[in-house]
């Protein structure tokens, strides 16, 4: 096998597994381990993937972008203790924006039982509240995408115009501070590039595999933000860097 199929195999697996590792993919593919990383190594100069200890986890796209399911498999506990540590910034807010993605619809949870108005995009987060008797949710309109099981569009864009919104907590598919926060689809990137408009205040939540990655749509800065809660998988240099930026970086 030449190295461009199989280094089309092993992206493939990136991303219907959700990560690769180099012993496991060497004896898949009968090869050294030392060609596997090399084919590593390449995927990540094309910013396909990114290179973690032992192997190496996709990285999203215009091409790709990664559904529900991969994102409730994905960095799971540490979501959990994301969305536990966010819901915890609330300090008094009666509306709140939840975003599209996995780590919002946690959050959803932590807030059943909450005296709130929960304005979102996101169909999961909407159904996690959906048996709240405290919670009053109201669910942005516009063009369902399949794949997160969101709304986007004018629609969406229409209705946050006419808002103001305590808190809003968003996510992102990738963050550097030279870029700020990017996504793969500029409809998303409205949508929350709107949320974040009509916020008084701003948290974001990610898990430390979306830092130091571009992705192709822009749609806020880091110092947008007053706090950003993620892994204590994130290196403290790193937590360092964006919390000099302005927002305070929580590692839990």
């Amino acid at each position: 096998m030449d190295s461009d199929t199989r280094q089309s195999q092993i992206l493939e697996f990136a991303r219907t597994r959700g990560r690769v590792e180099v012993i496991p993919l060497a004896g898949e593919f009968d090869v050294a381990t030392e060609t596997i990383r090399r084919d590593l190594r390449a995927l990540a100069d094309r910013r396909l993937v990114k290179r973690v200890h032992g192997g190496a986890i996709p990285l999203e796209s215009v091409g790709f972008e990664s559904g529900v399911e991969y994102r409730s498999r994905v960095d799971l506990a540490q979501k959990r203790r994301i969305a536990s540590a966010a819901a915890d910034l609330l300090h008094g807010a009666e509306t709140v924006y939840l975003d599209e993605g996995y780590s919002p619809r946690l959050v959803a949870e932590k807030l059943a039982d909450r005296e709130l108005t929960v304005v979102t995009s996101s169909l999961l987060a909407a159904e996690a509240l959906a048996g709240s008797d405290s919670v009053t949710v109201l669910l942005l309109g516009g063009r369902m995408r399949g794949r997160t099981l969101a709304t986007v569009d004018h629609w969406a864009l229409r209705m946050l115009d006419e808002l103001v919104i305590d808190l809003a907590y968003l996510g992102t598919n990738a963050i550097t501070p030279d870029d700020g926060l990017t996504t793969p689809d500029p409809a998303v990137a409205a949508v929350k590039h709107a949320a974040l408009k009509r916020s008084r205040r701003r948290v974001l939540l990610a898990a430390h595999s979306k830092f130091g990655i571009s992705n192709f749509t822009r749609f806020a800065d880091v110092a947008d933000f007053e706090a950003i809660v993620t892994g204590t998988e994130l290196p403290l240099e790193d937590a360092r860097r964006y919390e000099a930026l302005g927002p305070h970086v929580i590692r839990v």
